[in-house]
C-alpha cells in the first residue's frame, strides 16, 4: 500500500519559491531564517446580542466552522458590566486560531476570493498593524465568504481577522503581506 505525500498549500509554495527570495533582496537578510513568515491567523466574531438571544452563538459557531474548517471556541465575558446587561462567564463571542496548512489555505482564500468580494473595496489600509508584526482586518459581513450559505444567515455579523507574523515591525510585516498578495491602498 503506497502512501501519498501530502501536497503543500498553494500559498505556502508561493512563499517558499517567490516571497523568501524577494524579501531577502528587499530587506537585505543574510539568512533564510531571518525572513518573516506567517505564524497564525485568528478569526474572531463578537456576538454581543447573545446575552439576550443565546441561539446566535450557535449560528456564529456554525459560520466560523464553515469558514475555517475547524471547530471554534466560545469566548466568555471576564467580568460583569451592568450597563450592558452582561454577567460574568456569559458567552459573548466565537474565535478560531489557524496554523500551518489550514492557515495558508485560509489566507489564500482570503486574498484571492474574499477581499475582492467586499463591497466598495479600494484596498486595505497600511496603518492596521500593531507595531509588532501583526495585522488586523475588519470584515463587516460574513456573507462575503463563499462557504457561508446566505439563506441560513439570520443576522449579518462582522469579524476580525488577525494575521500574526514573525516580523519585528510593521514595515517588515507589510512587506511580507504585500509579497503574499494582499491588496493595500496605494
Amino acid at each position: 500500500m503506497k502512501t501519498e505525500a501530502r501536497k503543500r498549500p498553494r500559498m505556502r509554495e508561493h512563499y517558499l519559491r517567490d516571497v523568501v527570495p524577494a524579501m531577502m533582496k528587499r530587506f537585505g537578510y543574510g539568512n533564510v531564517m531571518q525572513v518573516p513568515r506567517l505564524d497564525k491567523i485568528v478569526v474572531n466574531t463578537g456576538v454581543g446580542k447573545a446575552v439576550t438571544e443565546p441561539k446566535l452563538i450557535d449560528e456564529a459557531v456554525a459560520c466560523l466552522r464553515a469558514i475555517s474548517g475547524q471547530k471554534p471556541i466560545i469566548t466568555r465575558a471576564r467580568k460583569a458590566i451592568s450597563n450592558f446587561k452582561l454577567r460574568e462567564n456569559v458567552p459573548i463571542g466565537v474565535k478560531v486560531t489557524l496554523r500551518q496548512d489550514r492557515m495558508y489555505e485560509f489566507f489564500d482564500r482570503l486574498v484571492s476570493i474574499v477581499i475582492p468580494r467586499i463591497r466598495d473595496f479600494r484596498g486595505l489600509p497600511r496603518k492596521s498593524g500593531d507595531g509588532r508584526g501583526g495585522y488586523t482586518i475588519g470584515i463587516k459581513e460574513q456573507i462575503v465568504f463563499p462557504e457561508v450559505d446566505k439563506d441560513k444567515v439570520t443576522r449579518v455579523a462582522g469579524m476580525d481577522v488577525t494575521i500574526c507574523t514573525t516580523a519585528g515591525n510593521d514595515e517588515q510585516c507589510l512587506g511580507l503581506l504585500e509579497e503574499l498578495g494582499m491588496p493595500f491602498r496605494k
